[in-house]
C-alpha cells in the first residue's frame, strides 16, 4: 500500500483502529521504563503510548506521510522519528524492546529482505531485551475471508468513508489485493501484496539472523501457537 500519499496516512488510525495487540505489545515493555524501538511505526499511535506510560522511544517508518501524522499525536514530542526504511535503519543507541507491528512483517517479500530486518532487530537490541513481530498463520483462508468481507463504513466528520477490498491475486504465499476508499467526493485505490509465510520459515530466517525463538503466541491473549486453529503467529526472540 503506498502509505506515502498524504490522503492515505490521514485516514490510516480511521481504517486501522486501536486493538488488541496494542496492549500486547505496550505489556512487552513492562512498568518500568525502558528503551523500545518500533519499525515500521505507522502513524505513531503505539510509539505515542509507549511514550505516554514513560518510556523512550524511537519510531521509524519510510514514509514521511505517515511520520507527518505521527508528529501531531499527544506525547508525540517525548518520541524520536526517524524516517528510514526497517532494512536500513542504523543508530548508535541499543534497545531494551523492538517491535514490528501491524503485520508488517507481510510486507517484506522476499528472504534477503525479512532477513535484513531481522538482523537490523539483532545489531540494534540490548543484550537481554526482546523482540516481538506478528505474521498471519497461512493455514487461515484468509483469501476465502477477504474475497466475502462486505464493504465498511467509516463514519467521517463531514460524511461517511466508504473501504472495499478486492482480491487480485493469489500465487503460493503471496496474496495481492486492492483497497478502494471511496470518500463523499473523491475516490482513493491502494493496491498491496502480502506474504503469508509458514511458522517454520519465520523461524529459520530468526536463527539466521542469530537469535533465538523464546516464544510463539497464537493469539493477542498470549495463548500457545496451534497450526490448525490460530490466526495470529506472534515471535518473542532474543540475542542468542
Amino acid at each position: 500500500m503506498d502509505y506515502q500519499q498524504a490522503q492515505i496516512a490521514e485516514i490510516y488510525d480511521l481504517v486501522n483502529p486501536r486493538a488488541k495487540d496494542s496492549d500486547f505489545y505496550l505489556s512487552l515493555a513492562g512498568p518500568r521504563p525502558c528503551s523500545v524501538l518500533d519499525l515500521g511505526c505507522g502513524t505513531g499511535a503505539l510509539c505515542c503510548a509507549f511514550a505516554e506510560r514513560g518510556h523512550q522511544v524511537t519510531g521509524v517508518d519510510p514514509a514521511a506521510a505517515m511520520l507527518a501524522v505521527a508528529r501531531r499525536k499527544p506525547h508525540a514530542e517525548q518520541v524520536e522519528w526517524v524516517e528510514s526504511s526497517a532494512q536500513s535503519y542504523q543508530a548508535q543507541r541499543r534497545f531494551d524492546l523492538i517491535v514490528m507491528t501491524g503485520h508488517a512483517f507481510q510486507i517484506l517479500l522476499t528472504d534477503a529482505d525479512a532477513l535484513a530486518v531481522l538482523e537490523t532487530m539483532g545489531h540494534h537490541l540490548k543484550e537481554r531485551g526482546k523482540i516481538a513481530f506478528e505474521t498471519r498463520n497461512p493455514r487461515v483462508d484468509w483469501v476465502g475471508e477477504w474475497a466475502a468481507r462486505p464493504p465498511l463504513v467509516r463514519r467521517l466528520p463531514g460524511g461517511q468513508l466508504l473501504e472495499t477490498l478486492e482480491i487480485t491475486g493469489k500465487d503460493g504465499e503471496f496474496v495481492s489485493f486492492q483497497t478502494t476508499y471511496l470518500f463523499p467526493h473523491a475516490t482513493l485505490t491502494t493496491s498491496s501484496t502480502l506474504r503469508f509465510p509458514s511458522r517454520e520459515h519465520v523461524e529459520a530466517l530468526i536463527v539466521r539472523a542469530g537469535l533465538v525463538v523464546r516464544e510463539v503466541f497464537g493469539d493477542w491473549d498470549a495463548g500457545p501457537f496451534e497450526a490448525a486453529r490460530s490466526r495470529e503467529i506472534i515471535f518473542i526472540a532474543e540475542i542468542g
